[in-house]
């Protein structure tokens, strides 16, 4: 079995990582204004360079700027559109965990007129700054466009500025393309999309809610949702991989949504236009990999056996067995290894230290080395 030199990679990374106290208590100064806008700049920067030196030294091909300069991994990209505004929207979440549920109110997104990409671009200068502090291959993560209607639907959509939705998923794909040429022209060859709206419409309990909430016909979503991230990407240049990373809610060691790909297993591998797909499978209440027949030769299954919501090391064995058991339904070769999520989808992060966060990474590295040499 070779080493891929391309992404994804057999040892891979979601994205987010820990912030280091002192990161959060500078941004915390910074919304007191207590320091500038500059200065929280700087310490972000030094705060990267050390979170990609950290990667580095754990062996992966990879490395991500942690996500270190946003506070949510989806909002501070979407809420940068032009005439896409951040609110309270006044809905509270139910997040799941082994200490029991807890309730969260994220905020919402939406859409007060035509949509455009603001002139100084959105991620693209984070994209140069990692670009220019790692020796590996530097990844670039952005939220799915979809997450710009789930939220909210309808509703939530100017109707005088986009009477019709499709003219809004137009807008939104156009959006999405600009940013991901720019990145292109950035230098950038590794991008992954992250969705949690696919896996939310695997579960039971949360369809039938966002049957209610968004007043629409969810069993056409995944279609619609597949083509708005074709259109978004059709402009990755030659050279530039991207992935999709597929998300049941992670923040603070909670989770939100569970249920097998199952529902959406044939639309999201065969109609998505993406390299590979990252999957949560660190616990049942993702199925079984029976859904991993549906990936066409090409495509890369990453499977996320490695849990970011604690920081007690999964066993060598266990995981071994584990790839193998998934390797009854797609080959070997269309395998990689990840952690199931980010370790920090909010700059608030997972109940885990910096040093377990650390281990996870290393053993990650060391199983895909033993695995696919």
């Amino acid at each position: 079995m070779s080493k891929r030199t391309i992404p994804p990679f057999r040892a891979d990374v979601v994205g987010s990582l820990l912030r280091p106290a002192e990161l959060l208590q500078a941004r915390h100064r910074f919304k007191r204004n207590e320091i500038s806008a500059m200065e929280l700049r700087r310490l972000e920067d030094a705060a990267i360079q050390d979170a990609v030196k950290m990667q580095e030294q754990a062996g992966l091909p990879v490395a991500t700027d942690g996500e270190f300069r946003r506070e949510f991994w989806h909002m501070d990209f979407l809420s940068r559109f032009i005439n896409a505004q951040m609110y309270d929207a006044g809905i509270k979440v139910r997040f799941h965990s082994a200490g029991g549920d807890i309730d969260f109110a994220p905020p919402g997104i939406r859409v007060v007129g035509k949509l455009s990409r603001p002139p100084e671009g959105i991620f693209v200068k984070d994209f140069e700054f990692l670009k220019s502090v790692t020796t590996v291959t530097p990844k670039q993560t952005i939220p799915s466009p979809s997450n710009m209607h789930f939220r909210g639907g309808r509703a939530a959509i100017d109707a005088k500025a986009y009477p019709d939705l499709e003219e809004f998923y137009d807008d939104l794909a156009r959006v999405f393309r600009e940013e991901v040429a720019a990145f292109g022209q950035a230098g950038c060859r590794y991008l992954q999309v992250d969705e949690v709206n696919f896996a939310y419409l695997c579960d039971p309990q949360l369809r039938e809610e966002a049957k209610r909430n968004l007043k629409e016909d969810i069993d056409k979503l995944p279609l619609t949702y597949a083509k708005l991230i074709n259109a978004s990407i059709v402009s990755r240049p030659e050279g530039m991989a991207v992935t999709m990373h597929q998300c049941r809610g992670n923040a603070y060691s909670t989770w939100m949504a569970e249920g097998g790909y199952d529902p959406v297993a044939e639309i999201v591998f065969n109609e998505i236009d993406v390299d590979g797909f990252f999957l949560e499978y660190d616990t049942p209440r993702a199925g079984d990999f029976s859904p991993l027949r549906f990936v066409p030769k090409g495509k890369i299954a990453i499977l996320g056996l490695v849990t970011t919501k604690h920081g007690q090391l999964e066993a060598k064995d266990e995981l071994k067995r584990r790839i193998n058991e998934a390797a009854r339904y797609l080959p070997l070769d269309q395998l990689a290894l990840s952690p199931q999520c980010g370790f920090a989808s909010g700059a608030a992060g997972n109940k885990l230290s910096i040093d377990q966060q650390r281990q996870k990474l290393e053993l990650v590295v060391s199983v895909a080395q033993e695995v696919w040499g």
